[in-house]
C-alpha cells in the first residue's frame, strides 16, 4: 500500500479490483479516492483512459468538468437527480455537513442543497445514471454503500456500477470469451488497421441442408461455429460474423505484433479448423467427407475496421477492395482448398513462415482469371488476384 492510503478505502478498492467490479471509491469528505481498473477502462470507451478526479470533491465543479471529458461520462441532468436524491443522506454523514455540500457545489445548483433533507445514511442506495456513450446514452445500475472504520466511524463510500440489464443476461453474456470482447473493446474508434482477413464457407451446404432433418443440421452448424470461433480466438483472431454456415475472421498486425505474426495466424486458424472438422461430422452422425470448410486467406494493408453495435447485434467488420478480393478468393478454393493471396504470403518473416512448414521462395501462384474452378464474380473483380493452396 502506498504511503499516506487509507487502509480501509484501499482494502475496498482492491478487493473491486480483484473481482472485475466496476467502481468508485469516495472518502468521508465525499472526494474522489479512486476508482477500479475496469471502471477506467469503462469511461474510457476504448481511448487512452482519462484523469478520474483524485482528490476533487463529488459535487464541485472540477469533477464535473472531468466527468464530461470522459468519452463515457454520467450526462448533468442524471447526476443531479442523484443528488437531489440522495444528496441529504450524503451530507449526513460528511464530517461538514450540508455547510460542506455547499460549498463545494457549483452555484446553479445552491438552491437544491437548500432543499435537501439531512439525514443517516441507510445501508444502501440505489438508483439510475445515465451514460453518455458516442451520439446516444445508454443507462447503468449504481449502488452506493457506506464503507465504516471497525468501530463504526464514517470512512467513506462505494459506488458500484454495473449496465441496466438483469444477472440472467449478464449470465448469458459472460458464456462468450473474454478475449474476445477485449479486442472488440480497442475497436470502439474505427480506423485503418492492417492484418489478414478470412473467409471461410462450408461446401455444398445448400444439399446438405435438404438431405438432413432441421434439427441435425442446426446441431452440425452450431458444432462447428463453436469451434471455429475458439480457433480465431485462442490464435488471436477477432470473429467477424457468421453468416448461415460461413464466417469472417480478422486478425490484425497490432494484436499480433507484426504483419508476419498476423499472417501466421489466419494460416495457422483455417488449418486448424479444417482439422477439426472431420470429428465434429463424426460426431453429429455425418461423413466426414460431407463437411468440408473451404478457405480465402487475403492481406488488407489499409481494412478500415471497427465495431458494429446495434440494438441487436454486437460484432466486429471491415471494409475495403481486399475484403471483397478475399471473399472472392474463398468462392474460388473449391474441394475443401485454403487459398492464400500472395500479399498474404509475402507478409511472413522466415520464423513464421518455418513455423507454418512454407517456403515462400517455392510458391508458384495462380491469377483467379486462370485457377480451374474460380467463380465467376472471382474472374470479373479480382482477376489479377494471384493465390496458392496452403
Amino acid at each position: 500500500m502506498s504511503e499516506g492510503r487509507d487502509p480501509v478505502l484501499q482494502a475496498v478498492l482492491d478487493g473491486l479490483n480483484g473481482t472485475g467490479f466496476a467502481a468508485e471509491i469516495w472518502d468521508r469528505d465525499w472526494r474522489m479516492y479512486g476508482v477500479t481498473d475496469d471502471y477506467r477502462v469503462m469511461i474510457s470507451a476504448g481511448r487512452e483512459p482519462p484523469e478520474v478526479g483524485e482528490g476533487l470533491h463529488f459535487l464541485e465543479p472540477r469533477m464535473e468538468a472531468t466527468r464530461e471529458a470522459w468519452p463515457a461520462g454520467p450526462t448533468r441532468e442524471s447526476m443531479v437527480e442523484w443528488v437531489r436524491k440522495w444528496g441529504g443522506a450524503m451530507a449526513g454523514e460528511s464530517p461538514g455537513g450540508i455547510e460542506a455540500l455547499r460549498e463545494s457545489v457549483d452555484a446553479r445548483l445552491e438552491p437544491m442543497i437548500d432543499e435537501l433533507e439531512v439525514g443517516p445514511m441507510p445501508p444502501a442506495l440505489d438508483g439510475e445514471i445515465e451514460i453518455r456513450f458516442g451520439s446516444s446514452t445508454i443507462v447503468n445500475d449504481t449502488v452506493m454503500l457506506p464503507l465504516r472504520e471497525a468501530d463504526g466511524t464514517f470512512a467513506g463510500a462505494v459506488v458500484i456500477v454495473k449496465p441496466a440489464v438483469g444477472a440472467a443476461t449478464l449470465a448469458m453474456l459472460a458464456l462468450g470469451d473474454e478475449r474476445l470482447f477485449q479486442r472488440m473493446l480497442a475497436l470502439i474508434v474505427p480506423g485503418q488497421r492492417p492484418g489478414a482477413i478470412m473467409f471461410g464457407d462450408l461446401e455444398s451446404s445448400t444439399g446438405l441442408a435438404r438431405r438432413l432433418p432441421s434439427s441435425v443440421y442446426f446441431t452440425l452448424i452450431r458444432r462447428l461455429s463453436f469451434a471455429i470461433d475458439e480457433v480465431i480466438v485462442e490464435v488471436g483472431g477477432i470473429v467477424g460474423k457468421h453468416v448461415g454456415d460461413g464466417v469472417t475472421a480478422f486478425f490484425l498486425s497490432e494484436e499480433h505484433g507484426s504483419d508476419s505474426g498476423a499472417a501466421r495466424s489466419c494460416i495457422a486458424a483455417a488449418r486448424e479448423i479444417q482439422e477439426r472438422t472431420p470429428a465434429i461430422a463424426e460426431r453429429t452422425g455425418l461423413d466426414p467427407a460431407d463437411v468440408s470448410f473451404r478457405f480465402g486467406l487475403h492481406w488488407g494493408a489499409s481494412l478500415y475496421v471497427g465495431r458494429l453495435l446495434t440494438s441487436g447485434r454486437l460484432e466486429v467488420t471491415a471494409l475495403g477492395d481486399e475484403v471483397n478480393e478475399g471473399a472472392r478468393i474463398e468462392s474460388s478454393a473449391i474441394g475443401g482448398l485454403r487459398l492464400a493471396s500472395k500479399p498474404l504470403i509475402e507478409r511472413l518473416g522466415p520464423v513464421d513462415s518455418e513455423a507454418l512448414g512454407l517456403d515462400p521462395s517455392r510458391l508458384v501462384y495462380t491469377p483467379l482469371a486462370e485457377l480451374e474452378g474460380s467463380s465467376e464474380k472471382a474472374r470479373r473483380d479480382a482477376p489479377t488476384i494471384s493465390v496458392c493452396a496452403v
